[in-house]
């Protein structure tokens, strides 16, 4: 492993690889480089604009998967901007191939992603308070207001013949200054019809997986991105006693209902969308979000 640095930020990567073409696009202020997709990532700034770089081909230190998957993979996330269109999702730029790197270009999403796990080691040293600590401090509307705004994306990326596939709170960056949500990192999501061809190592974080993810040969359906959101939802409004049960199972598990913010009614809502079996679950999202809608104020 060896240290780099750019513009004064520190990376880490499995041995060395030359960053300094960056600067001809701007200054970097960030990096993020703890990631298994293979992928190490850079906000840089160019005048008064602000970009996200991300890159795959970088000998990164906690990649699951080859440099030349991660190329494909994210080649193949690229084109998924274009067919899945919506005012949340983070908004592609460019793309470009340069030496043994393919990159993407973002528009930069001022904000803090829900479950930055690159930085826990850092708030275990200094006590800090964690962006979803602070999230769920927010008043219940706010954290509704970006409930609805999940509601709506899911709807659109269905609608455009997609499933959700290692979507969670990681995915999601939320600006505190301004109260505004951005969605981010759909490049694992499939067109449908699709199966998990994966079992048990199907993408996702265990603590949000439907059980269909665990199963080799499953469907993976509108049903199945349902669920993810439910989990997604149950999280928001509750608090995580019940983590390290859902890592060793390897699957979502509900929250108690006292541990549970919003009312008994949505709280069954969020039962139905996250049941066991798919055939127990609401047939869509819609009918989801009207449940959900309906029984919020009852």
């Amino acid at each position: 492993m060896v240290n780099q640095g750019i513009d004064g930020i520190e990376f880490k990567l499995k041995e060395y690889q030359d960053f300094s073409w960056l600067n001809n696009y701007g200054t970097v202020f960030s990096v993020i480089d703890e990631t298994g997709s293979g992928c190490i990532s850079f906000g840089i700034k160019n005048n008064d604009k602000k970009y996200f770089f991300k890159i795959a081909g970088a000998k990164t230190v906690n990649a699951e998967i080859s440099e030349e998957e991660s190329i494909k993979l994210l080649k193949e996330a690229a084109a998924k901007y274009k067919d899945i269109k919506h005012e949340n999702l983070i908004k592609l730029v460019n793309t470009f191939e340069y030496k043994e790197f393919y990159i993407v270009i973002y528009e930069y999403a001022e904000g803090e992603c829900l479950f930055d796990h690159w930085n826990f080691d850092r708030y275990k040293k200094n006590k800090e308070i964690t962006p979803m600590m602070k999230f769920k401090s927010l008043p219940i509307e706010k954290r509704l207001n970006v409930v609805y705004k999940l509601f709506s994306f899911f709807e659109s990326f269905i609608g455009a013949g997609y499933v959700a596939v290692d979507f969670y709170d990681s995915s999601i960056i939320y600006d505190f200054e301004n109260d505004e949500v951005t969605f981010c990192d759909i490049d694992l999501f499939r067109k449908i019809p699709t199966v998990n061809d994966l079992g048990k190592d199907y993408f996702g974080t265990k603590r949000l997986k439907a059980p269909e993810e665990n199963e080799s040969g499953a469907e993976i359906n509108e049903q199945t991105s349902l669920f993810t959101l439910g989990a997604i939802i149950f999280d928001i409004f509750s608090n995580t006693s019940n983590v390290k049960e859902r890592y060793n199972k390897g699957c979502f598990i509900p929250n108690k209902l006292d541990e549970f913010e919003l009312n008994n009614n949505v709280y069954d809502v969020l039962l139905k969308a996250t049941a066991y079996n798919k055939n127990d679950r609401y047939k869509t999202i819609k009918e989801f979000k009207d449940s959900f809608c309906k029984n919020i104020n009852s």
